[in-house]
C-alpha cells in the first residue's frame, strides 16, 4: 500500500525524471538480472504514474475546450 501512496505523491517532471534515470541506467548494462528486472519494475510504474498525470491532464483540456463552446478560433464567432 505504501508503493501506492508513494506514486500518487509523485509529481509527473519527477516520475518522468527518474524514469529517463531508470531507461539511461537499462541501457548502460552493467546490472545483474535481479537489479535489471527490478529497474524494470519500477520503470513500469513510473510510465505508469506519467500515463496517469497525462490522461489527467488531456481530460482537463478537453473539459476546458467543450465548456468554451463555439467560441473557440476558427468558428468566427470572435470575429464579427
Amino acid at each position: 500500500m505504501a508503493a501506492k501512496t508513494e506514486e500518487a505523491a509523485l509529481g509527473y517532471e519527477q516520475a518522468r525524471d527518474e524514469l529517463i534515470e531508470v531507461v539511461r541506467r537499462l541501457e548502460a548494462g552493467g546490472t545483474t538480472l535481479e537489479e535489471s528486472l527490478a529497474l524494470w519494475e519500477r520503470g513500469e510504474e513510473l510510465a505508469k504514474v506519467c500515463r496517469h498525470w497525462l490522461e489527467g491532464a488531456r481530460a482537463r483540456l478537453d473539459a476546458a475546450l467543450s465548456a468554451g463552446g463555439n467560441d473557440g478560433p476558427g468558428t468566427g464567432a470572435a470575429e464579427e
